[in-house]
């Protein structure tokens, strides 16, 4: 359904008199089967939504390739914007028309009749919990009626690949755990294939069958999140020693645990190793503690996470990946170095 080889995006970016060239995609290859849930997860500035938007053709690649539905991004613009539908971040709707104009609007841009745009509409709003607010304006909806708004308006179309791009930021977890049962039905009760960017760990956890992981421009890992928890090196088990005299011997018995893939580490009275299949090794572990007679005020044992994917991959954590990018993003205006490549928005499918 998408297939990506050597994307390569390069911005210009001027600070005062003083201007730099930014490689904000560098080398991107990627691939999504039909009827897959894949989340792109990545820091802010990563090249999340870079990529995206070279994807839907709304910005031409500096270097590479790539097909999406079976046609080019560049060649077969098209096309591609005919097959696809697309939620941006901010989204699509203008908060001042009634929704259920918007939504007509936006269908007959695809050469959609008025008549079946209103009926594929509200059979829409009733699937996606919006019905009868076929005539509120945007601006009078909640955050999360205004996202699964701007999902209607992307599905209008009956496309068979969605692009959503961090759908959920800024709503509520009640309102999150809503629009997550909404993603899943677009596969489940569509056959849609979904491409989601997000920086939610748990997001990408809860809805993706593969995930891919970008940082600072390329791809980093690209597997199920199962398989990709299972390159970390077992468990983390936490112990917390009652008695700081035997934090050395808790240690070493610890260490003897960890197959030699990570040392120990001792902070205080807590000592925290990973250790392989830590659901079997724990009740031994506890068994020789005892006999040692070293007593535990706790002790927790924690599966790896996506956050340990990332250390592991890149050596930082994604929330402070996440917090760095933030904090380095420029203040200054950015621009393709090809100032020819940005493909307005307006295009449409419909064009």
């Amino acid at each position: 359904m998408i297939r990506a080889r050597g994307l390569v995006q390069t911005f210009r970016t001027r600070q005062g008199r003083v201007k730099t060239e930014v490689r904000a995609v560098d080398g991107v290859d990627l691939d999504v089967d039909e009827g897959q849930i894949v989340a792109f997860l990545g820091p802010n500035g990563a090249g999340k939504t870079t990529t995206l938007r070279m994807l839907t053709t709304l910005l031409r690649p500096t270097a590479g390739t790539a097909t999406v539905a079976g046609f080019d991004v560049v060649a077969e613009s098209v096309q591609v914007r005919r097959s696809i539908g697309y939620v941006s971040q901010v989204g699509g709707a203008f908060s001042g028309a009634r929704a259920g104009d918007e939504v007509v609007d936006h269908g007959m841009l695809y050469g959609l009749s008025r008549q079946e745009v209103e009926e594929r509409g509200k059979r829409l709003f009733q699937q996606l919990d919006l019905d009868g607010l076929w005539t509120r304006m945007p601006k009078n909806m909640s955050g999360g009626q205004k996202r699964r708004l701007d999902i209607v308006m992307g599905l209008i179309h009956e496309p068979t690949l969605m692009f959503l791009d961090e759908p959920t930021t800024g709503l509520d977890p009640q309102a999150r755990a809503n629009l997550w049962e909404h993603i899943r039905d677009l596969r489940h009760r569509r056959g849609a294939t979904v491409f989601l960017t997000t920086h939610y760990l748990d997001e990408a956890d809860a809805l993706a069958d593969r995930i891919l992981i970008i940082d600072r421009g390329r791809i980093v890992a690209a597997d199920t999140a199962d398989d990709l928890k299972a390159q970390v090196a077992g468990d983390l088990v936490d112990l917390e020693v009652a008695d700081a005299a035997d934090v050395p011997e808790a240690a070493r018995k610890l260490a003897g645990l960890t197959d030699g893939r990570a040392d120990v580490e001792v902070d205080a009275r807590h000592v925290r190793g990973r250790v392989p299949r830590a659901g079997r090794a724990v009740p031994g572990l506890l068994r020789e503690l005892d006999r040692s007679s070293i007593d535990l005020d706790s002790i927790e044992v924690l599966r790896p996470t996506l956050d340990d994917v990332f250390l592991a991959l890149t050596g930082r954590s994604l929330r402070d990946a996440e917090t760095s990018a933030a904090a380095a993003a420029p203040d200054a205006d950015q621009t393709p170095a090809d100032s020819t490549q940005t493909v307005p928005a307006s295009g449409g499918a419909a064009r």
